[in-house]
């Protein structure tokens, strides 16, 4: 079976379940979540309620998302490096911030953007070439390399391998090290003038990247005013006016986007391509089938945008990677009033909590929920959890903005790897999700992959 962390006793001390939180959000729940279809949490600072009834999902992303905002408690951890970036703003700021962000990923842009995640496919695979020994790979380590260049070359238009780009996926990487899952003020209810008690080499390695980032959107400005900019993401983004204001983003609030898309866009697919992996390991003839598939449909010399649509069996793999692994296993929102949910009142202020990880493996919902099965979406019990329990970028007005770049990035990637490569399991290094910033290997999840 894929891997999946073990459940906590049913009921522990709040100290106790605040430690096993800051370990590892996965493993500090208890088994039931996965047949509740609500449960409450009480501590002596809030309320929280997770709701896994798809009902009560819809109600809070898609029918009623200003009376449920994202909850102030989940950016503590983050403000260094993200500011007041789209990830963590609510209300009139979140919106005038999407209406300028949206259109550089709406229509015809993913066709664009398209030879910049080819470019980068073809480099992750020559990339892993000297490694292709059949010893143990760190493979994490690799898709978040590919991952970035992703990112910088349909951002920026530079790969990874330009100078301030390599630098910032160097110093993130010592960021994540030290970045723990959630900040003290996540669950204390401190004023606004309070410190928060971030680790001194956060707030270190988070004022470095910001200062990089810097360095790049600065060097963008100064090319769309001397007419000479790139037609890429962020040229867009910032050339883009708000239709409702007029206002565009200034640097310091293009900085703050730049380092969330970077987060987001970097993390998620690096942790989905990795479990991807992982998974295709475990089972040898879906990997099979994904390398004959890839090797029918792909020439690595000719990048063209129709192949997306040729890749069916490794689009449903990596769609079923991020189910039982989706890269942000939880959302937090705050009720603006007073709640009615399942005859239970939830109190003004509460915490609700969306567990994509739990809704996920609902044993109430999917068949064989804990079970590796790509056909599955192809049934009449997948397709109603397509639409109703399946939400690994979130679902309504806050849905990520990169989900149709995600879903062309990771099996692009996939493709050309196994194309590629064989990969296998290491026997003596097992991989166990715990959820950091994303869904990663406790021990890193190591592989061993030969040329095919």
């Amino acid at each position: 079976m894929p891997p999946k962390p073990p459940a906590r006793p049913d009921r522990v001390s709040l100290w106790r379940y605040l430690k096993l939180f800051r370990q590892d959000i996965l493993s500090a729940q208890p088994q039931r979540l996965y047949r509740a279809w609500m449960a409450e949490f009480r501590t002596p600072f809030f309320r929280s309620y997770m709701c896994n009834d798809p009902d009560l999902v819809d109600l809070v992303l898609r029918q009623r998302p200003d009376d449920f905002p994202k909850s102030n408690r989940v950016g503590e951890g983050l403000r260094p490096l993200l500011g007041n970036s789209v990830f963590v703003t609510n209300g009139e700021v979140w919106k005038r911030q999407r209406r300028i962000i949206d259109p550089a990923f709406e229509g015809g842009r993913l066709r664009d953007t398209f030879p910049a995640m080819w470019d980068a496919a073809v480099a992750a695979v020559d990339r892993l070439a000297p490694l292709a020994s059949g010893d143990p790979v760190e493979i994490e380590a690799q898709t978040s390399h590919a991952a970035a260049d992703v990112i910088f070359r349909t951002l920026f238009s530079i790969p990874i391998e330009h100078q301030v780009a390599g630098e910032v996926f160097q110093v993130f990487r010592e960021y994540q090290r030290t970045q723990p899952v959630l900040n003290l003020g996540a669950f204390l209810p401190l004023p606004g003038w309070m410190p928060r008690f971030h680790r001194r080499r956060t707030k270190q390695t988070a004022k470095v990247i910001r200062k990089l980032i810097t360095q790049l959107t600065a060097e963008r400005m100064q090319a769309i005013d001397a007419g000479s900019a790139p037609d890429d993401l962020a040229t867009k983004i910032m050339t883009t006016a708000d239709p409702v204001t007029g206002d565009r983003f200034d640097t310091e609030e293009m900085v703050d986007q730049v380092a969330i898309f970077f987060l987001a866009g970097h993390e998620t697919s690096a942790s989905a391509l990795a479990w991807s992996l992982y998974l295709l390991a475990m089972y040898p003839e879906w990997q099979d089938r994904v390398a004959a598939e890839a090797a029918q449909e792909i020439d690595p010399k000719k990048a063209y945008f129709s192949t997306l649509s040729k890749l069916r069996i490794t689009r449903d793999v990596f769609r079923e990677a991020l189910r039982l692994y989706p890269p942000v296993p939880m959302m937090v929102r705050q009720a603006s009033c007073p709640e009615h949910f399942r005859d239970r009142d939830v109190p003004k202020g509460s915490q609700i909590v969306l567990s994509p990880w739990h809704l996920h493996r609902h044993e109430r919902l999917w068949d064989r929920p804990d079970d590796f099965d790509p056909a599955r979406f192809a049934t009449e019990n997948g397709k109603a959890c397509l639409r109703s329990a399946y939400m690994p970028f979130s679902a309504g007005q806050r849905v990520c903005t990169g989900a149709g770049f995600a879903m062309a990035e990771g099996p692009i990637i996939l493709a050309m790897l196994l194309r590629a490569y064989r990969f296998e399991l290491v026997p003596d290094r097992p991989a166990m999700p715990v959820a950091h910033l994303t869904v990663r290997g406790k021990d890193g999840i190591w592989l061993k992959l030969t040329p095919r």
